[in-house]
């Protein structure tokens, strides 16, 4: 035995490190065992500090990932091409470390009023980071399994976070026994596609399914469907959405913050990698499973979004709602034209939304230090003594509802686009689907503006609101993406028109 494993050593190959090219990772491995040491021996007093330390890490992560941009066009390669840093890669990686660095800044307050854990907080948050960083670069199925349950197990436990709070300990609960059973799921479909083409390597396995002489062999169809399942549960597409409002109503909000964007986005570029690259091939199994989810994401999320009179309920239909639109790209893929549009309309997507439904969860916080309500209707005459509040909520629920000039109606029609552009009879039908959802989406995020623009203050206290700093700052950097990327769209498009970023998936 001892020379069977000499004579492996022996044969063993040292991949090639990029150390430039692992930065943000590593800047962030750093910060995880930092703020780990600070919490043990800084002094409860001085505990806020951890809050800004952690928001220092996620901004020089934010360095590498600048400087690599700059550098050059080149691909870097590492552990024999199974993690690649390209700029599509590098975008997420930015968007991810922003979206940690707003829930930073909207959850430093709450943590410290709340007499939470500060410290384990925040090493749980960065290790999430950590673990959706590294899902932007993996190209093999191994890293991107790992890089999933690396972000999705600290969200089990921030989910219940308000350890004596009942709904927190429920959220978390039903989080993770679902969670669980989806990476099972999950893990099973990769199984079978590893044992039927014998590589973990996502562009060995799409080489393998698209040279398969006779169509694809029953379990590769399984493992297909078994795949999007797994992943269709972490961007809450119906019906694997049962999870979302229970644990987005229990969390506590900068948690819910959390899950409805960064976990949402993770999810959706593991997907992306998988069926751009490995299962591209498979359109016959995926593109009508995926059609069905997102027109059922879309539709059953509007609909029960409508019934809500809690607004993080709402905003949690909501988000459900908005997976199915940007599923709706990935349905139509393989078809037509549409291969490069829908990879740069799922992006698009990703990072306005992340501004806007960021923005309107801050607006939720900020108001419900007031109001201790949660309930729509305690947003009622907002305008009347805190307009700044309730100019912003506008400006997020209408950019939500995709009403130019505001940010995500560049996003939406992007997603049109990339339907049309398939020319086919499952694109157009999504279209029209689509675009029904698009007015039913309008009624619920305007009822919500009828409360704060017309109807009165309903228990009579107009004293002003005290909104923290750090809210504030994050409400200014959403407030800016929001409205500059939707009067200025050319900047975002400029990101999704990135040499490589179709080529990311070629090679």
């Amino acid at each position: 035995m001892i020379a069977t494993l000499l004579a492996q050593a022996a044969e063993w190959t040292r991949p090639d490190i990029d150390w430039h090219g692992i930065a943000p990772e590593l800047i962030l491995v750093v910060g995880i065992n930092l703020i780990l040491l600070v919490d043990l021996w800084i002094d409860e007093s001085k505990k806020w500090m951890i809050a800004s330390l952690t928001g220092f890490v996620m901004l020089g992560a934010l360095v590498p990932v600048v400087t690599l941009a700059v550098v050059g066009d080149d691909t870097r390669s590492m552990f024999f091409d199974r993690y690649v840093v390209d700029e599509y890669a590098l975008i997420l990686k930015a968007l991810f470390l922003v979206i940690g660095y707003l829930i930073v800044l909207m959850s430093q307050t709450e943590l410290e009023e709340g007499g939470y854990y500060i410290g384990e907080f925040y090493v749980l948050m960065l290790v999430s980071v950590l673990g959706m960083v590294a899902m932007a670069s993996s190209r093999d199925l191994v890293s991107i399994f790992v890089s999933l349950e690396l972000l999705s197990i600290p969200a089990y436990m921030m989910a219940a976070w308000r350890k004596r709070d009942v709904r927190s300990n429920e959220a978390g609960v039903k989080y993770y026994l679902l969670g669980v059973f989806a990476s099972g799921v999950l893990l099973y479909g990769m199984s079978y596609l590893y044992g039927t083409t014998g590589s973990t390597k996502l562009t060995e396995i799409g080489s393998a399914l698209a040279d398969a002489d006779g169509g694809l062999l029953a379990m590769q169809v399984i493992a297909v469907a078994f795949v999007i399942v797994g992943f269709g549960f972490k961007v809450s597409a119906v019906p694997f959405h049962t999870w979302a409002p229970d644990t987005y109503q229990g969390a506590p909000l900068p948690v819910t913050a959390f899950l409805s964007v960064a976990s949402k986005a993770a999810g959706f570029v593991g997907l992306l990698s998988l069926l751009f690259i490995a299962l591209y091939s498979a359109d016959g199994v995926y593109e009508p499973f995926i059609f069905v989810l997102a027109a059922l994401t879309m539709t059953v999320g509007n609909v029960l979004a409508l019934r809500q009179t809690n607004i993080v309920r709402m905003l949690a239909y909501s988000s459900v709602s908005q997976g199915g639109f940007i599923l709706m790209p990935l349905a139509v893929m393989a078809s037509g034209d549409a291969t490069e549009s829908a990879l740069k309309a799922v992006v698009i997507y990703l990072l306005i939304y992340a501004l806007s439904n960021l923005g309107a969860f801050a607006v939720v916080m900020a108001v419900s230090r007031k109001t201790k309500s949660g309930e729509i209707s305690s947003f009622g005459g907002l305008m009347s003594y805190a307009p700044g509040l309730g100019a912003l909520m506008t400006i997020f629920l209408a950019s939500l509802t995709g009403i130019p000039p505001l940010g995500i109606w560049i996003a939406k029609l992007a997603a049109f686009k990339a339907v049309v552009d398939a020319a086919t009879g499952m694109g157009y039908t999504l279209a029209v689907i689509a675009a029904v959802n698009t007015v039913i989406s309008a009624a619920y995020y305007m009822r919500v503006l009828r409360e704060i623009w017309m109807k009165p203050v309903p228990d009579g206290d107009t004293s002003k609101i005290s909104v923290p700093q750090p809210i504030w700052a994050a409400l200014g950097i959403c407030t800016i993406g929001t409205v500059v990327l939707g009067l200025f769209p050319g900047l975002v498009m400029r990101f999704a028109d990135l040499p490589d970023l179709t080529g990311a998936f070629g090679g």
